[in-house]
C-alpha cells in the first residue's frame, strides 16, 4: 500500500452506464483499484448529457455502489470524460518572443503559450475543453518534443484544440455538481481511452485508438508520438441494438442480449442453420430468428462505423499503411466476435484489442480489466499525469486505504518454486498478489530446512 500518492476518481458518464473508479498508483507505478461501482445509464442520448435528473440518479447509484465496496474511501473530486458528436476539433499554430533570452525556456513559458490558445477564435456556442501542443520549435529549430531546458528567442508550437458545445458541457458540470461532487477537469474520451489502452511505442509506431461505446464511437490517432486527430462518430452500439430491434421484429432487451450472447460482426462466420428462438409477446407464438440474419445486420452498421474511421485516417492522411502500430479497438462494443477481422478488412491495417491491463496492478477483479472500462480508468491517468506535472492543486496529506478484497481476484493462484535438486514445489499464492512474498520467503525456508535434514 502506497499512501504517499493521491486517490484520483475516473468517472465515466455513458450512453447505456455510468462507471465511478477511484484508483491510486503503487509502489511500481501500476493503478491498484481502491473502489468501483456502476450503473445504468438513462439520461445521456449519443454521449451528451439530455435528462439532468436521470444522469444524476445515475451518478449516485455508481457512487453508491464505489462506497459499498470500499466503506473507507470518500469521493470529492471527480475526472469526468466527454464526447458526444459536438465535440469538433482545429489546429492552430502559436509562438510567443520571450523576454528573458538569458536563461533557458522554462516550463512558466510554455504554459503561457499554451494559456495563450485558450483565447483562440472559435464559434458562438463552443467551448474550449482542451488544448494540446503537438510539436515545438525554438527559433529555427522544428519538431522538439520538448523545448524546456533549450535556449532561443521565440518559442513555438503547433496545437489541436478540442472544443465542445457550451449547454453540452454545462449539462455534465451540472450533472456532477448536483450529485454533490466538483469536476476536477473533463478529458475528451477517446483520449482518456488512449491513456489506458497504448503503450510509448504505439504511439511512435502510430496508432488509431477506436473507442466504441454504446451512445459514440471515439477515435484519437496518433503518429511519431503526437496526436494528429481526435473526432467523436454518433454511431456505437446502441445504433447496432436498434437495428437489430427494427430488422427482426423483437423487443430492444432480447436485442442486446442476442446481438451479445450469439453477435458477430461478419456474416460469413456466423452458422447458416443455427436459429434462436425468442418467446412470444403475451401468447403469441415464439420467434426463429436466425443467426446468419442477426450478423448481416451487425456487419452492416459496423462496416459504416468502420467507413467513418477510414474517411478520418484519409483527412489527416494516415490510411494507407501509415499507422505501423495499426488500430486499437477498445470500449464495450469492442467485444463483438469477429470485430477484428472485419475491422482489418474494411480499413487494410492490423487490429487488436486494447485491454487496460497495461496500467493495472496485477490480481484485480477480471471485470475491471475488460475494454468497457478503458474510459474510465484513462481518467484516473489522466489526473496523475496532473499530479506528476503539477498541473493542478493536489492535497498534501494523503489518506490511508487499502484495496478492499471484494476487488481482487477470488482465483488462488499457484506459484512454483524449484528446489535445489530439480524438483518443483507448488505452493498456494493468496488471492491476487497480495501475500506473494511471504509466501515465497517461507517456502525458501522449508527448502533448507529440508536439505539440512537430507544431510544429517
Amino acid at each position: 500500500m502506497n499512501n504517499e500518492q493521491p486517490i484520483i476518481v475516473g468517472l465515466d458518464i455513458g450512453t447505456t452506464k455510468i462507471a465511478v473508479i477511484a484508483g491510486r498508483k503503487n509502489e511500481w507505478g501500476k493503478l491498484e483499484i481502491l473502489g468501483f461501482g456502476k450503473s445504468n445509464s438513462n439520461g445521456v442520448k449519443h454521449g451528451q448529457v439530455l435528462n439532468i435528473d436521470e444522469t444524476i440518479k445515475a451518478i449516485r447509484q455508481a457512487l453508491d455502489a464505489c462506497y459499498a465496496s470500499n466503506p473507507n474511501l470518500e469521493v470529492n473530486e471527480v475526472y469526468v470524460g466527454i464526447a458526444g458528436h459536438h465535440i469538433k476539433s482545429l489546429q492552430t499554430r502559436g509562438d510567443i518572443v520571450r523576454h528573458d533570452t538569458e536563461n533557458e525556456i522554462s516550463q512558466k513559458e510554455i504554459d503561457q503559450l499554451i494559456a495563450d490558445q485558450y483565447k483562440t477564435y472559435i464559434p458562438a456556442g463552443d467551448q474550449i475543453i482542451d488544448v494540446i501542443p503537438q510539436e515545438y520549435t525554438v527559433d529555427n529549430f522544428q519538431n522538439i518534443a520538448d523545448p524546456i531546458g533549450y535556449g532561443g528567442v521565440k518559442v513555438g508550437a503547433n496545437f489541436h484544440i478540442i472544443t465542445g458545445d457550451k449547454n453540452a458541457i454545462r449539462n455534465i458540470n451540472r450533472s456532477v455538481e448536483k450529485s454533490g461532487l466538483i469536476t476536477k477537469d473533463l478529458v475528451l474520451q477517446p483520449l482518456a481511452s488512449s491513456a489506458a489502452v497504448m503503450a510509448q511505442e504505439d504511439m511512435e509506431a502510430g496508432v488509431a485508438i477506436v473507442d466504441i461505446g454504446g451512445g459514440t464511437t471515439d477515435l484519437a490517432v496518433f503518429y511519431e508520438g503526437i496526436l494528429k486527430h481526435t473526432a467523436v462518430i454518433p454511431f456505437a452500439g446502441e445504433n447496432i441494438t436498434n437495428d437489430i430491434k427494427t430488422g427482426l421484429g423483437v423487443l430492444k432487451t432480447q436485442a442486446e442480449q442476442m446481438k451479445v450472447q450469439f453477435g458477430s460482426a461478419l456474416s460469413n462466420e456466423a452458422k447458416a442453420n443455427a436459429y434462436i428462438t425468442i418467446p412470444g409477446l403475451r401468447g403469441m407464438p415464439a420467434k426463429e430468428i436466425s443467426v446468419k440474419n442477426l450478423a448481416n445486420i451487425i456487419q452492416a452498421r459496423m462496416s459504416e462505423i468502420l467507413d467513418f474511421v477510414t474517411y478520418h485516417l484519409k483527412q489527416v492522411g494516415l490510411d494507407n499503411k501509415m499507422l505501423n502500430g495499426g488500430i486499437i479497438l477498445t470500449g464495450g462494443g469492442s467485444q463483438l466476435k469477429h470485430l477484428i477481422q472485419l475491422t482489418e478488412y474494411v480499413t487494410g491495417l492490423n487490429c487488436r484489442i486494447g485491454l487496460p491491463t497495461e496500467h493495472l496492478a496485477a490480481g484485480h477483479i477480471e471485470e475491471l480489466a475488460k475494454p468497457t472500462y478503458a474510459t474510465c480508468l484513462g481518467l484516473i491517468l489522466k489526473g496523475y499525469d496532473d499530479y506528476e506535472h503539477n498541473r493542478k492543486q493536489f492535497e498534501h496529506t494523503f489518506k490511508a486505504v487499502s484495496v478492499p478484497d471484494n476487488l481482487r481476484t477470488e482465483t488462488e493462484e499457484m506459484s512454483e518454486v524449484v528446489e535445489a535438486n530439480g524438483s518443483i514445489i507448488t505452493t498456494e499464492r493468496r488471492k491476487g498478489m497480495s501475500n506473494f512474498w511471504g509466501k515465497f520467503k517461507t517456502s525458501l525456508i522449508e527448502i533448507f530446512r529440508e536439505e539440512e535434514d537430507h544431510n544429517f
